[in-house]
């Protein structure tokens, strides 16, 4: 089965790639509904950067950014939702406006009630590796075994989830491409993700034009400019076994794996 596409919906200033674009609720649902038009199967809504060197925002400035957009969409669209964020609080009002989903760059790390909050929202959790925390996070980030030291640890961070009331079959687990990573880890994580998806959770995976596209691509300084780059990791994430791909560019994700599911059809009636 193609893995299931995420489209990102970024209500921040500063973001790496589309900062400051969806400036106001209203552009952010219609962007949004553009991208379920396109294809989308799950938004991801996100009132914080987590760019490297990123600052940190209020709680209740973050509420205000995301609530909105979460009500907007829940208004005129059932499909899933996720939130991106670290603080429980925000999850929590998340959830209540319509979310289903809870997307964690910490693994629910960030506060001592992380973890009870995710048990007691009863929502899907993606719990994301990273190494430091985001202004900090790659400065010289150093791994003996990429792929088995952010396996298990997210699956530390999974039974730690599961020993706290949240249900197995509601965990994902995310690589974390770029958080604290260099482009070598990140292209190993991405080359054996399949040891991450035989833990038997299902793997979120986002590389969306990200800096490793500009490392191999020099070119490629505009985020905007890493789409072939984009798609090439996505594919490959596919082949690996990867149940979601967060991406920016929907339509074009959409397109390249059902082209890649149709080349493999075809293969399986040789």
């Amino acid at each position: 089965m193609p893995p299931r596409v995420m489209g990102i919906v970024n209500v921040t200033p500063d973001s790496f790639s589309d900062g400051g674009r969806l400036a106001s609720a209203e552009a952010a649902v219609a962007h949004g509904l553009t991208q379920v038009e396109q294809g989308a199967d799950i938004l991801d809504i996100g009132g914080e950067s987590t760019r490297p060197g990123a600052a940190p925002v209020a709680e209740a400035e973050e509420i205000v950014r995301v609530v909105p957009v979460i009500e907007g969409l829940r208004s005129v669209w059932d499909g899933p939702i996720s939130i991106d964020t670290m603080k429980p609080a925000v999850a929590r009002a998340a959830v209540a406006a319509g979310a289903t989903m809870w997307n964690d760059v910490t693994a629910l790390g960030h506060a001592p009630d992380s973890l009870a909050t995710a048990a007691g929202l009863g929502c899907d959790v993606v719990l994301m590796h990273m190494r430091g925390e985001p202004r900090t996070m790659q400065a010289d980030p150093r791994y003996d075994d990429v792929v088995a030291e952010v396996t298990d640890w997210l699956v530390a961070r999974a039974d730690a989830a599961m020993a706290a009331g949240v249900a197995r079959e509601r965990i994902w687990l995310d690589p974390g491409i770029g958080f604290g990573k260099t482009t070598a880890h990140n292209l190993a994580l991405t080359a054996h993700l399949d040891r991450l998806a035989a833990t038997g959770f299902p793997v979120l995976y986002g590389a969306s034009r990200k800096r490793t596209i500009q490392a191999i691509d020099p070119t490629a300084t505009d985020p905007a400019d890493r789409l072939g780059g984009s798609l090439a990791l996505a594919q490959e994430a596919a082949r690996a076994g990867a149940s979601i791909l967060r991406v920016h560019d929907v339509r074009e994700t959409v397109q390249a794996l059902a082209v890649q599911a149709a080349v493999a059809g075809a293969a399986a009636c040789d």
